[in-house]
């Protein structure tokens, strides 16, 4: 749902919590809205910088971490697995 050419984001909320997506899988989808954002100025396109990348919670969300762009940072995919145990 779009008002104002803006998405409104509590309502996406609202539906991703109804069609039984997790907090975490919530939480990981706010961090790649952010970091996109913080590097591109837009949501809407993917930061050339994580192609192939995995974005990392410095402190994970599990922790108490947030999604706020000083918690995240970009990992090969083989370190950020590792990290967490796969």
């Amino acid at each position: 749902m779009q008002t104002n050419g803006k998405r409104d984001y509590k309502h996406a909320y609202k539906l991703q919590k109804k069609s039984g997506e997790t907090e975490d899988q919530i939480e990981r989808q706010r961090a790649r809205r952010a970091f996109d954002k913080a590097e591109t100025g837009t949501v809407t396109k993917k930061a050339p910088a994580r192609q192939g990348k995995h974005l990392d919670h410095k402190t994970p969300i599990r922790a108490g971490g947030k999604s706020t762009k000083g918690n995240i940072r970009l990992r090969s995919p083989k370190a950020n697995m590792s990290d967490n145990g796969h």
